[in-house]
């Protein structure tokens, strides 16, 4: 071998280092993960992190999900490389990666995964990734599709936790340009081609379109990027501020419409998206339209409920916007029959039917006296169901349970959790809120069903 050749691969392996530590993800005197594939990015992030930091304080991990023919051919690659830069390679075999659904979703997650218990183990204070510049554009442009709102656009930040991409400021030809000089072994992945991957096509059709039109798409998006990054950090600190004038400062989950009314649209919308964030410790996809929605729905004196995906939810009731997570809890409880005289269960509620000789006392709407031979030996104890009408006591005609839940401002959050009493397919009580018409007691009743309706947890 020359001495040209030497020197080439010194000062490849020289221009790696230096780019790790321009990056200043990683601490000269730390130690971590970094993920090796068998490509040419992770083999120059591996080859770097090892000139920059030692051999002794880089731990490389490989996954072998066995999906493609080279998955074998992959890991032969890995270890030739890891042997030539003296650093120790950790191989797993995962037994099972969802073939259905999400598959490259699948195989990022147990890739994480293994790194985490591999860094844990071993001490390490990171993950390192070698993802490129190239990747970030393809990132960009494909979330640019797929999903609306700037904070998409966001991904592949230079660190999230304890991951790391310190290969950021290069493209994909300087991994391969320095892979090669550096005389690092590294393979293709034919998978980056497939086109029933939407990623592998912005790679192959779209971004070299772009190339065309401008050599300088993939630096320009990723300033782009960055600025983006930080105007959310500045506005992050905003909203903050703004929460605490309204009067929901650190720990509150709820907020006064009013207090908002006369933000800017993006300033409500951001204010909102945090308080949704806090109230659920997850990430909450809330765009203009939802937030238009909750803010005209708590304009309402019905208020109104919002679903923002993922089991969060928007109430907003008697003018205060709050977030909850729906849970089995919350959902309505199964319909349950109840036998005249009995009792039943119904989520929460515990529901009695009593039968008493007449005359009784007319009573309700908590308490529930009818005519027990109307109502038959069983009724069903049901949530509310759209469309449900009723003659409430002393009225000529029916009303929807919708409107009466409004005029006896019953929270919307609490609509679907009360028992609502039926016979024959027709409403009789609804606890709490009122009483039929239909099954009133007679001027000379004889026997009377007397419906009780009390929360036992």
């Amino acid at each position: 071998m020359g001495a040209d050749a030497n020197g080439d691969r010194e000062r490849a392996l020289e221009a790696l280092a230096d780019v790790i530590r321009r990056s200043g993800l990683v601490d000269a005197i730390s130690s971590g993960v970094v993920l090796v594939s068998g490509g040419a990015d992770s083999a120059c992030l591996a080859a770097g992190l090892a000139e920059a930091l030692g051999p002794a304080s880089v731990h490389a991990l490989h996954l072998n999900y066995g999906l493609r023919d080279s998955a074998d051919r992959d890991e032969r690659i890995c270890r030739d490389l890891c042997s030539r830069l003296r650093i120790d390679l950790h191989i797993e075999r995962p037994r099972a990666v969802a073939r259905d659904g999400n598959l490259q979703a699948a195989a990022r997650a147990a890739r994480y995964s293994a790194a985490e218990r591999l860094r844990a183990r071993t001490g390490g204070s990171w993950i390192a990734t070698g993802h490129t510049r190239t990747d970030l554009a393809e990132t960009v442009i494909y979330r640019l599709a797929a999903s609306p709102g700037a904070r998409a656009l966001r991904g592949l930040p230079a660190r999230a936790g304890r991951v790391v991409r310190p290969l950021l400021e290069l493209e994909r030809a300087d991994t391969r340009r320095l892979a090669a000089e550096a005389r690092l072994p590294f393979g293709d992945d034919e998978t980056n081609l497939d086109p029933r991957f939407a990623r592998s096509r912005v790679r192959a059709e779209v971004l070299p379109v772009l190339r065309e039109l401008n050599p300088a798409v993939e630096r320009n998006i990723a300033e782009t990027q960055a600025e983006l990054i930080e105007d959310a950090e500045l506005l992050d600190r905003v909203v903050l501020e703004a929460l605490e004038a309204a009067g929901a400062g650190a720990g509150a989950v709820a907020i006064r419409a009013d207090a908002l009314a006369g933000s800017e649209p993006a300033l409500r919308r951001l204010a909102l998206r945090a308080l949704a964030e806090r109230a659920t410790g997850q990430a909450v996809p809330l765009g203009r339209r939802r937030a238009a929605q909750i803010m005209r729905l708590a304009e309402l004196a019905e208020g109104g409920e919002v679903d923002l995906g993922q089991g969060v939810r928007a109430i907003c009731e008697h003018g205060l916007i709050r977030f909850e997570v729906a849970s089995e809890a919350d959902a309505a409880p199964e319909p349950v029959g109840l036998r005249i005289p009995g009792a039943c269960r119904f989520g929460p509620w515990e529901v009695r039917a009593e039968v008493r000789a007449g005359p009784v006392e007319p009573a309700g709407p908590d308490l529930a006296t009818l005519d027990a031979e109307a109502l038959g030996e069983e009724v069903v104890v049901r949530a509310w169901r759209q469309g449900d009408r009723m003659r409430p006591l002393g009225m000529e005609g029916t009303k929807s349970l919708q409107d009466l839940f409004t005029d006896r401002g019953v929270p919307r959050s609490l609509r679907h959790r009360l028992p609502v009493v039926t016979a024959a397919g027709r409403v009789v009580w609804v606890a709490g809120v009122a009483v039929s018409e239909d099954f009133r007691l007679g001027p000379e009743p004889g026997e009377v069903a007397v419906l009780t309706a009390r929360v036992l947890d």
